[in-house]
């Protein structure tokens, strides 16, 4: 599977390296019209159909190699002969029971929260601080290569048993209820060099807590959680190309604009 994950960070540099491509007028037939199609541009001629054939490659992919092709990091699982990785699951058991407390209480912060997307934010602060407060722990947002805190992206905390030094990397996730079995996206991996928070051998939990939902002028409240081992997890590749109003709004490719503006 190494080779589909290079592939993908190989095309798009030979695709920038395409954009002028470079034709031998000498060598191309006189009453041809059509440009002479050279080896640079090849990568995307032959990406594009790649990418339309999804039931190929693009399903299926296990996650612990994408995270070993793209960070050099391994996924290490879960040993539940473990004494450490045992306590430290005990110990994030605990965190979780206390945050979901927290977020079900009547003066919760979130209670003032109208969407769930942004109720994330609370459960990620409120499990480092519980965490970092708990005795052989430490936990903190995790840095980029850049030695920089970032919030976005996967994933949201970095925990650290201090007698052993051994990571683990915890994502929390919210879901409503019924939607336990749902196919739509809820988690992304997006490999970028720049911005990758993934600098350990380490174990990668995901936290799920489910929720309730919430009625007009009513509550959040979270029924359950379950700590996932992502070690055998298994990821699918959505292909998207992507624009910038930059890139589209160019002064050169607008042919008509409004007559009147305010």
């Amino acid at each position: 599977m190494r080779w589909l994950v290079a592939f993908f960070f190989f095309v798009p540099l030979a695709i920038c390296g395409a954009t002028a491509p470079a034709v031998d007028e000498s060598e191309a037939r006189p009453e041809s019209t059509t440009p002479a199609i050279t080896s640079a541009t090849a990568p995307v001629d032959q990406l594009i159909p790649w990418l339309l054939d999804e039931d190929r490659q693009l399903r299926g992919i296990p996650f612990a190699e994408v995270i070993l092709d793209t960070t050099g990091k391994h996924v290490v699982p879960v040993d539940v002969n473990s004494e450490t990785d045992q306590r430290v699951i005990k110990k994030i058991s605990a965190a979780c029971d206390e945050a979901m407390k927290r977020m079900n209480a009547p003066d919760s912060a979130i209670q003032n929260v109208a969407r769930i997307n942004e109720v994330s934010s609370h459960f990620e602060d409120t499990l480092r601080e519980l965490l970092n407060s708990t005795p052989g722990l430490h936990c903190d947002f995790p840095h980029t290569t850049q030695d920089r805190a970032m919030r976005s992206g996967y994933p949201d905390l970095r925990i650290i048993d201090l007698a052993n030094k051994r990571v683990f990397y915890l994502d929390p996730k919210l879901y409503a209820v019924g939607n336990r079995d749902g196919s739509f996206r809820t988690f992304y991996f997006e490999p970028k060099v720049a911005t990758n928070k993934v600098r350990d051998d380490a174990v990668h939990f995901i936290v799920g807590f489910e929720h309730e939902p919430r009625e007009k002028n009513g509550r959040w409240k979270f029924t359950r959680w379950d700590l996932v081992d992502l070690s055998h997890f298994k990821v699918k590749l959505k292909a998207e190309f992507q624009g910038s109003n930059r890139d589209m709004y160019r002064a050169e490719a607008i042919v008509a604009s409004s007559t009147e503006r305010d």
